[in-house]
């Protein structure tokens, strides 16, 4: 089973966070009292979104260029001129010029929102997440329905997940908040969308909103992986190790090959002492995939068991 890039990235977050603090920091740090109104959160994501195009003149927001991972093989990206959170080729900038052209010159909403769906497909493809939220929002507008609010909250919510500064989180997690209210409004037994806006909340001013809802997820599905594995992560932050590791438990019972599970379970374990416990933990998330950073992180985490 391979680990997805997101998941590396918040194992090696998470072993960054343990070898320079000895704490779990994979959440969005902090917690956010937005100030801007949906307006402005609008009128900023545009922005960001298009600033695309390519080259690094055009590639920023007011605070961070975007928001997804930089690939180990974006050779083009090193260098104190590279563009940050990039992997597109100059062939993929030529398209995305090409489809931004052809989006702002479309007739009507609806070959707008034609256009949109490629430009989405394309900033996804080269990990500019938020753009791709941008452009999938503007097909939802042009053509309202839960799964279309559902696309285009997904991508601000994985572009929350990378974001780096506390605006950056402000703008795309109250994107995703928006967005996702909108799909429960129109499926309120739609338990994916109510985990990723449970998350979402942790990162504004009313984060008891977020424990609630992903509560709720639980009552309605105890088996539940990714409210397990987040109400798991949120014990870790507040440091209540023995409920974090019961949380894991339950994730790895219900599926055994959940990676990230097995991986968290591990440090959780660790953190309470069971040092035998923990390493099986850790050699099941290793043997679950074949991720390098991933096998690195562990053997770290074992190593420290010694």
């Amino acid at each position: 089973m391979a680990i997805s890039r997101s998941a590396t990235h918040q194992l090696v977050v998470l072993a960054a966070a343990l070898a320079l603090v000895g704490g779990l920091f994979v959440l969005p740090k902090g917690i956010m009292k937005p100030k801007e109104s949906k307006s402005e959160l609008s009128k900023d994501a545009a922005a960001t979104a298009n600033r695309d195009g390519g080259g690094k003149a055009t590639n920023g927001s007011k605070t961070e260029a975007s928001s997804g991972p930089v690939p180990a093989t974006a050779t083009e990206n090193n260098g104190p001129d590279a563009a940050p959170h990039t992997s597109a080729t100059a062939a993929q900038r030529q398209e995305l010029a090409r489809l931004l052209a052809e989006y702002e010159a479309a007739p009507n909403a609806a070959a707008k929102a034609t256009v949109a769906t490629t430009l989405a497909r394309r900033y996804n493809s080269v990990e500019r997440f938020d753009s791709a939220g941008y452009y999938l929002e503007q097909v939802a507008l042009a053509r309202p329905s839960a799964q279309n609010w559902q696309q285009a909250a997904d991508a601000y919510f994985q572009a929350f997940s990378f974001a780096a500064t506390d605006e950056r989180v402000k703008l795309l997690g109250g994107k995703a908040r928006e967005l996702y209210t909108k799909v429960l409004k129109d499926e309120p037994g739609n338990l994916d969308a109510k985990t990723n806006l449970g998350m979402a909340y942790m990162a504004s001013e009313n984060p008891v909103q977020g424990v609630a809802l992903l509560r709720e997820v639980l009552e309605a599905d105890p088996r539940n992986e990714k409210a397990l594995y987040n109400m798991g992560i949120l014990a870790v932050q507040s440091n209540q190790f023995d409920k974090a590791v019961k949380r894991f438990q339950d994730l790895v019972k219900v599926n055994p090959k959940n990676v990230n599970g097995q991986f968290y379970l591990g440090v959780t374990l660790a953190r309470t002492g069971a040092k035998e416990e923990a390493k099986a933990a850790f050699l099941a998330a290793k043997s679950l995939s074949a991720d390098p950073a991933l096998a690195a992180s562990v053997d770290e985490e074992i190593a420290k068991l010694k």
